[in-house]
């Protein structure tokens, strides 16, 4: 099989796994009473409903790793980085499977965040780390607090139906578009298989009649890989400036946590107690239907993609200019949200 084919197996068995174990995991969440009831003013649903739909999109790639480890074979090193994100990513996603577990209370942030942190640790053992920053001790501080914040933001972001889902979509191919060239197969193929366990996942979780949550097991999961991935690829073969792109790619997450943590900290509260200050949450106030709000991030995920490739293939000047002009949408983005009242 070629190469194109198999990144668009890896993207199809994923999507096909995540799609079909979905409303089986959901009986299974309704069978042993497993919902996320709206138990606080945080929540935004009005229902009980059913949890776990990341137990899915761990499967859907998962399966997938399985598959390419069966019937492929790929140069040295890049089976060892994928396994380096099937145990990470598992143990994350065992983090927020337990956490789901313990709805409505859930699991204290300090502790997930040590089996986070022992997670990043897991990938720079494996040799997934920064390697424009030195000395290796500080690269490799820099790298925890990046894989730790990124997996955070997407379970942060997660709250609207079809969001996190979409962005993690949207990033996984933005990765896959610009590590094409390179020599790291491993980016190539997690990226194609989160991208179809994600986008299998989301018509589920869109759906009135069969909707079923992600939960922390998979928003959590999804940002930990996407994290692992942003490692792996070559930013600056022709600046050095190009190495900033993952922030583009992870725009909309990024965002949404800065935005929300700036807020709650200037309202003299904890940046980890939830809270309606969302950015998303923030345009349905503005008159926006759901939908059409998951659809705008989506459209700006894949804008903000698009810059990413740009400044992974302009010279430095232009790459500068690109990075002034998303700065300055930022900023205004930023006022414009924090104006809203959500009171």
């Amino acid at each position: 099989m070629s190469y194109a084919g198999l990144l668009f197996t890896s993207f199809v068995c994923a999507a096909g796994v995540s799609f079909f174990a979905t409303p089986l995991v959901r009986l299974l969440s309704l069978r042993f009473g497993l919902l996320d009831a709206p138990t606080s003013s945080v929540k935004t649903h009005k229902e009980p409903t059913p949890v776990f739909g990341g137990v899915a999109v761990w499967l859907g790639f998962m399966a997938t790793m399985l598959l390419l480890r069966l019937n492929t074979s790929f140069p040295t090193g890049t089976l060892y980085n994928l396994r380096a994100l099937v145990l990470g990513g598992t143990l994350v996603f065992a983090l927020g499977l337990l956490d789901d577990f313990k709805r409505p209370e859930g699991i204290d942030y300090k502790p997930k965040f040590v089996v986070q942190i022992l997670a990043a640790v897991l990938l720079i053992l494996f040799g997934l780390r920064m390697r424009f920053i030195s000395p290796s001790y500080v690269a490799a501080a820099v790298t925890v607090v990046w894989i730790v914040g990124v997996t955070n933001a997407f379970n942060i972001v997660d709250i609207m139906d079809g969001l996190s889902a979409s962005q993690a979509a949207v990033a996984a191919l933005g990765f896959l578009m610009i590590s094409l060239p390179s020599e790291e197969l491993y980016v190539n193929f997690a990226s194609a298989a989160l991208a179809g366990a994600a986008l299998g996942f989301i018509p589920w979780n869109l759906s009135k009649k069969h909707k079923i949550f992600m939960g922390d097991c998979g928003s959590l999961f999804i940002g930990f890989l996407l994290a692992g991935i942003s490692l792996g690829t070559r930013y600056s073969d022709v600046n050095d400036a190009g190495v900033f792109a993952p922030l583009l790619i992870l725009f909309v997450p990024a965002f949404d946590t800065l935005f929300v943590s700036l807020l709650r900290l200037n309202q003299g509260k904890s940046p980890f107690l939830g809270s309606k200050d969302h950015f998303a949450l923030r345009l349905e106030k503005m008159g926006h239907p759901r939908e059409r709000v998951v659809l705008m991030a989506a459209a700006a995920a894949g804008f903000m993609s698009f810059c990413a490739f740009l400044v992974t293939q302009l010279p430095l000047k232009s790459t500068i200019a690109v990075y002034v002009i998303v700065a300055i949408l930022v900023l205004w983005l930023g006022r414009r949200m924090a104006l809203v009242e959500m009171k």
